[in-house]
């Protein structure tokens, strides 16, 4: 289980990097379309990068994984609440729904 935890971690951080710092052009549609300003992008973005960070550290150190793993799954919910405020269609939620569970999950084995 610790093997598919670090996995996690790493699979959570990957996600983010690539939709944040490769797919930025979708980022800015989608806030866009969610009626939040830029900055309010810019400091979503940074928390998640950062928040990525931790989680990749944290497989050396654990103690940098579980606070991290939290606000990560506090920030998928708010994905979905986004997706569901302007109807997107399940194919549009499913990839923040995974990093939450994966979050989660993340969170709930690394429990101090």
């Amino acid at each position: 289980m610790e093997d598919f935890i670090k996995l996690a971690q790493f699979a959570v951080a990957f996600s983010v990097y690539y939709v944040w710092i490769f797919r930025f052009h979708n980022v800015l549609k989608e806030f866009k379309s969610f009626g939040l300003s830029d900055l309010t992008r810019n400091l979503v973005g940074a928390s998640k990068i950062t928040l990525s960070t931790l989680l990749v550290v944290g497989i050396w150190f654990p103690t940098f994984i579980f606070i991290p793993s939290l606000l990560m799954a506090v920030f998928m919910i708010s994905a979905q609440f986004f997706h569901f405020k302007i109807k997107n269609t399940f194919i549009k939620h499913l990839p923040s729904l995974v990093l939450l569970i994966l979050s989660l999950i993340i969170a709930y084995f690394s429990m101090p």
